[in-house]
Formats: structure tokens, sequence, C-alpha cells
């Protein structure tokens, strides 16, 4: 029987019983509780394993049979890599609407639902607080607000993290997970891409470290623009990293990709990346690639 059925009585409190099934077995006894289970297991999208669910926690999201990174949200990654006391901050900028753009609904309403359902402001997370002995300014992007896209909101509040870091020459972090610019705004969303990429330049100019770590999906503007601009530029395992989507490059060239294109590793072979890190090493790998960015020259 499946976790998910469920049993139904009638008024008098008797159960409904098939013809020619078999007598009932007593009930429990009173006060007995019955354990549920309906929540406590997760399949894994990869590998169609059933995980206990606090095993799951304990491994930060990835499947223990395949390895399987699971998707997780802006304030998961802060408080995975950060120390406790951290503080948000550039928080209470929302996008607004000035197209009064509608496709399938309204932009308005596509924005009133992505702040119910993630309870942010926008697509991206700011905070201050410490990686091990490395005090930092680390920039979380929140893919389940419309898909990560970068608007307005999105391209200040990352350009804001860029110039708190330049300003305090703390090392900046930013864990990219987007599918690209929000056409819902227009040229504005574009525009976005030159503002941080020009806030990086200024940036490397002070001689501030920054890290980029890329995770599935990290696509389109973001991509294009500030995502591949890091003094290191580390991905998720199989995360998918790319400009245009595969299905797109294929029909515009019609030609069959190769196998994992696209992908973290991939990319690596490739020397986009500089290195592909599991989650449950990022943490440990950050701490010493700031040792070393952060070292002064001999």
């Amino acid at each position: 029987m499946g976790f998910g059925m469920t049993w139904f009585k009638r008024e008098n409190g008797e159960y409904p019983v098939a013809a020619g099934s078999p007598p009932a077995e007593a009930g429990p006894e009173p006060g007995v509780k019955n354990v549920r289970t309906e929540g406590l297991w997760v399949k894994c999208p990869s590998c169609r394993q059933p995980i206990y669910k606090q095993d799951l926690e304990v491994n930060l999201l990835v499947c223990p049979k395949c390895q399987h990174h699971f998707k997780l949200n802006a304030k998961e990654r802060i408080d995975q890599l950060l120390e406790p006391g951290y503080v948000l901050v550039d928080t209470g900028l929302r996008s607004t609407d000035p197209l009064n753009f509608s496709d399938i609904k309204p932009y308005k309403q596509r924005l009133r639902k992505a702040r119910q359902d993630t309870g942010l402001d926008d697509a991206a997370v700011n905070a201050l607080g410490w990686l091990g002995p490395h005090e930092v300014v680390l920039s979380s992007m929140e893919y389940g607000f419309i898909g990560g896209s970068m608007g307005a909101v999105v391209g200040e509040v990352i350009a804001r993290a860029v110039d708190r870091a330049r300003t305090t020459r703390k090392p900046l972090i930013i864990i990219a997970a987007s599918g690209g610019a929000r056409m819902m705004e227009g040229v504005v969303s574009l525009l976005q891409m030159a503002k941080i990429s020009t806030a990086l330049a200024q940036l490397d100019d002070a001689r501030v470290p920054y890290i980029c770590v890329l995770t599935d999906p990290t696509t389109g503007g973001v991509t294009a623009s500030f995502a591949m601009l890091g003094d290191l530029n580390i991905a998720e395992p199989k995360a998918l990293i790319g400009f245009a989507g595969p299905r797109v490059i294929e029909q515009t060239i019609r030609q069959k990709l190769p196998e994992g294109f696209q992908r973290s590793e991939f990319l690596l072979e490739k020397g986009f990346l500089d290195a592909v890190v599991d989650r449950r090493e990022l943490k440990a790998y950050l701490i010493r690639a700031l040792h070393f960015l952060k070292a002064p020259a001999a």
C-alpha cells in the first residue's frame, strides 16, 4: 500500500469493506498513536531512489546514493556558508512595472505571487558575515523568484554588494542561480549586465577578491555578465551553465550537441570554470581559496 492512500469511514464510524474481503483486523487500542510517514521521504529526481528526509537535510540536500544536488533557496545558501549572526542588508527594494507588461498574466501579479511564495522582495539577497575566519559580503540569488531573473532590483542589489565589498575591502562572493535577464522590464533588465560588470571592474582595480559560485541553472544575461567575471569561478556538479539553452542551440545550428553539453564538468574541461566542487566541500574550499586570494603579494 502506498503512503498516499487514504482511508474513509462512514458517519457511524465503520470502515467500508469490499465484497469478498476478509474480516478486518482489530483496530489499534485507544490512546495508541499511528505513525505518519507522509512527508518523511523524498524521491531523488536523478536515481529515483527514496531518501529519508532527515538524512537528506544532514547531507546538505545532496543525494547520498547518486550525489544529485537538490536546489536550495537563497537563504539556505547563506545559512550553509556563513557563520550564525550574519546580517541581511540592502532589503526593501521592490520591482515596479514601468512597462505595464502582461503576457499570460500581468507582471504585477507575477511579482505579488513570487513575494508570497518566497517571502523575499526580489530574486537577490545580500548578507554580511563571516565565512570561517574571513569577513565577507555575500549575495545569493533566488531561483524561485520568477526564475531568478535579473531585473532592475536584482541588478541594484548585486551592484550594492559589489560597492560594499570595494569600500570595506571585504571579499565578495556571489551565488548565481538564474534564467537570465527579466524581459518583463525590457531594456532596463539588459542594462544591469553593464551596470554590474562596470562595478566589478572597479572592484578588480581595488584588488578585492571576487568569487562566483554557479549553481543549477545559471543561464542568459547572468552568465554573460557577472557570473563569469570572478577571480575564481566555481560550479556545483552537473549544474546547467550557458547563455542560450541546449534546445535553442540545436535548433539554430541543426546539429546534435555532445553529451553533457553546458554542464559544469563540460565547462571545466573546456576551460570556462576553475573548479567543480561538491556542496558538502564548498565552505572549506571557499575558506581555503580566500586565504590564498587575500595573501599579500611577495
